[in-house]
């Protein structure tokens, strides 16, 4: 939108925690995970049941990214027809044979974390960096320290679409902070301090059962910025927001046109890990079937050198 307001108009009045641990930190508000917060995760299990996270690779039915993003390609290299008569394939004493492949892909174009540099404006990435420290790749606040450190802590669901009594969010449909709060409520757990917020929209149903018509007027449902929810961050200490949508906010901001503004105000002002494109399906039926809305989440996106995000494959333990 040509008359939507600056990033810096928009948000001049947000909370930052640039420095709050330090003029050197680069994982934000991931520093609330304490070992005492994952000793509070832990105890939110109570039957050992494991949930993966994690979108697959090379799906069949395709692979949701964001848009001017390609899905992944997987090539296979080596394979039994290697060594088919006068293929070939390599000779080891023993006589072995194996697969391999390899992978050609996005860093973000599966479920993911974004590194705190990976979004900025006014020349600023998280805790004040110069935005020059990104080119030829993230020299500050890469994905780098968030992968060395880890991501352990207590996790809640927060269904919005079934709480809405949806299937799965509409294109363009917001919800607040308010109603991660009374979500929560209605499920019969509060959200806490410190605890990583894992939002359920189901939205990604539409790229299943739309294919290629699912980017027309591309926006998705999510969250919406304003400085309310901004500040509730901060007051809350969130360290994560994990969702199940490509972007984790909705695209376009309805009140100001903006796009995305929430990683500015949270990942680059507040240090909010961001994780995407989570599939939580599995994990939602069984916490509507048991009531049981909490769990030990743990996460350890891949260190890749530099990286702006890279693919990672949570896990809920309940």
């Amino acid at each position: 939108m040509t008359d939507a307001p600056s990033m810096n108009e928009l948000l001049k009045d947000a909370p930052s925690n640039w420095g709050k641990w330090g003029p050197d930190d680069e994982v934000g508000a991931l520093n609330y995970l304490t070992p005492g917060e994952v000793m509070r995760g832990i105890g939110s299990v109570r039957t050992g049941r494991v949930f993966t996270l994690q979108r697959m690779i090379g799906d069949p039915k395709g692979d949701p990214v964001w848009p001017g993003r390609t899905p992944a390609v997987r090539t296979q290299i080596l394979d039994e027809s290697n060594w088919y008569d006068g293929a070939g394939g390599p000779e080891y004493p023993g006589g072995l044979h194996y697969a391999d492949d390899k992978l050609d892909a996005f860093l973000q174009g599966s479920t993911q974390y974004d590194a705190l540099g990976h979004l900025w404006y006014d020349g600023k990435i998280w805790n004040g960096y110069d935005a020059d420290t990104t080119v030829g790749g993230l020299d500050k606040a890469s994905i780098m320290p968030i992968a060395e450190r880890g991501v352990a802590g207590r996790g809640i669901l927060l269904d919005i679409a079934r709480w809405r009594g949806k299937e799965a969010l509409d294109p363009a449909e917001t919800f607040t902070h308010e109603d991660l709060v009374a979500c929560a409520e209605a499920q019969g757990t509060p959200i806490e301090k410190h605890d990583i917020l894992v939002v359920r929209t189901n939205y990604l149903k539409h790229f299943f059962d739309k294919g290629d018509a699912f980017y027309d007027d591309f926006c998705e449902p999510g969250l919406t910025y304003s400085l309310e929810l901004a500040q509730w961050f901060q007051d809350m200490e969130i360290p994560n927001l994990a969702t199940d949508t490509i972007a984790n906010e909705v695209t376009y901001d309805p009140g100001s046109g903006v796009a995305l503004p929430l990683h500015c105000a949270l990942m680059r002002n507040l240090g909010v890990a961001l994780t995407e494109i989570c599939d939580l399906e599995e994990l939602a039926a069984d916490c509507a079937e048991d009531g049981q809305f909490t769990f030990f989440y743990v996460a350890a996106p891949l260190k890749v050198a530099k990286a702006a995000g890279t693919p990672v494959n949570p896990v809920a333990i309940k």
